[in-house]
């Protein structure tokens, strides 16, 4: 009977926070305070104390804008529970508020600790269960262009806002959980100070090259080349956090094997896959050129949109294709950790020849900040949008017979317009 009197008195209370935390905009942090931050003045009690204000903050920012998204697709089963993992996540760190770090006797900085933890492992599946719910959607209701453009708005932010939450909880609990990487000993946190952004490169390509060969019995190769225009001759090192950089590069790699392996499936030699890193002043930016036959231009934003994705579980029923071509959120996603530390993720193809993709890092730490969506009214706006004509001529699949032009329609056409 307490247990449900609990959950009965935390479901009344989630509307008050959210609604009470929606009300404060995030605190984007830049890579060089969180170096700052880790590596020299690394206080348990000040993360504490900042954490436990700033994750409701994000939190509840993120899920306000959930209740702008269509009745039926906040109404499946798989977003329903999604919004009670966001909910009890809220709840347990909003219980910390009201505690004294000094207090001893409970051990509240431990416990917290504990608590970002769990919230961490309760929101591991986030991304395929969002996906599963609008497939739900998609199968029972079908697509519409405001619908679409809803979504697509709402995913772009909800997921840039997963990853700023994981990033805060990571730094809190690696720094402070009394234990250093013994693979990675001079990453603070996530981290790393020297990122070696080739390293990253080749570690991303052999991965995919493993499972391109497990699959395909064959795999392209790849021709790494490094222009450091700020230090020649010297490795090219960032301040980042690897894993965003694995995961961006590691599904670019396998678009661009399964392209070249399916495009020359009937050769005796696969084209490589070249890389191409430049370091800059202000940008660090990476290239993969493959020539996998490329993809029209109508279809570049689609390979961006959650709305056009497959199912999130590929079954494997073809086997062959299902650990390459995912659940197909790899690139939209990629693109937001690009975008999250003020970068970006760009596609262009040749139909019939290849496709190059282009990741942008910010070189300098100071300009490496958080880009965190802020719920306030622009944003409302954008969910209250709806379809409008088109103010550009869309193109008939019949051009008009020129040889049987009728004048007087040309005529009635040219008065309307004037009068």
């Amino acid at each position: 009977m307490k247990i449900a009197h609990i959950l009965l008195k935390n479901t009344f209370n989630i509307p008050k926070q959210v609604d009470r935390f929606s009300k404060f905009s995030p605190s984007p942090l830049s890579m060089k305070q969180f170096i700052d931050f880790g590596s020299a003045n690394a206080c348990e009690k000040t993360s504490f104390m900042f954490l436990r204000q700033e994750l409701p903050v994000r939190l509840a920012n993120i899920m306000k804008e959930i209740d702008f998204l269509p009745d039926k697709l906040i109404s499946t089963p798989s977003v329903q529970l999604l919004h009670s993992w966001y909910a009890q996540s809220l709840m347990e760190i909003v219980d910390f508020l009201e505690k004294d770090p000094d207090d001893k006797k409970i051990t509240c900085i431990v416990r917290f600790t504990e608590t970002l933890i769990n919230v961490r492992n309760r929101h591991n599946n986030v991304v395929p269960t969002m996906a599963q719910g609008v497939v739900e959607y998609k199968e029972t209701f079908g697509v519409d262009p405001v619908t679409n453009q809803n979504v697509q708005y709402f995913l772009d932010r909800f997921y840039t806002s997963r990853i700023s939450t994981r990033m805060l909880i990571n730094q809190h609990t690696l720094i402070f959980s009394g234990s250093t990487n013994p693979v990675h000993p001079k990453h603070i946190g996530s981290i790393d100070p020297n990122c070696d952004a080739v390293e990253v490169v080749r570690d991303a390509y052999e991965s995919s090259k493993m499972l391109c060969d497990q699959y395909y019995l064959t795999s392209p190769e790849v021709e790494i080349k490094q222009v450091n225009s700020v230090e020649p001759n010297e490795p090219i090192n960032i301040v980042y956090v690897p894993s965003h950089l694995y995961h961006m590069l590691f599904e670019l790699f396998k678009n661009a094997m399964r392209a070249t392996v399916e495009t020359h499936e009937n050769s005796t030699h696969l084209p490589p896959i070249k890389v191409r890193v430049s370091l800059g002043s202000e940008d660090l930016t990476i290239r993969m050129s493959d020539r996998g036959g490329g993809v029209p231009l109508r279809k570049i934003e689609r390979l961006f949109s959650y709305m056009y994705s497959t199912a999130p579980s590929p079954v494997n029923d073809n086997a062959r294709n299902a650990p390459l071509a995912g659940f197909g959120y790899g690139l939209p996603i990629s693109r937001l950790y690009a975008k999250y530390f003020q970068g970006d993720l760009q596609l262009y193809s040749m139909e019939g020849y290849g496709t190059s993709a282009v990741i942008y890092l910010k070189a300098l730490s100071t300009e490496s900040v958080e880009r965190l969506p802020v719920f306030n009214r622009s944003a409302l706006r954008h969910y209250q949008t709806s379809t409008e004509a088109d103010d550009w001529c869309i193109p008939s699949s019949e051009p008009k017979k020129l040889g049987k032009y009728d004048y007087n329609m040309q005529e009635e056409r040219t008065e309307g317009k004037l009068n």
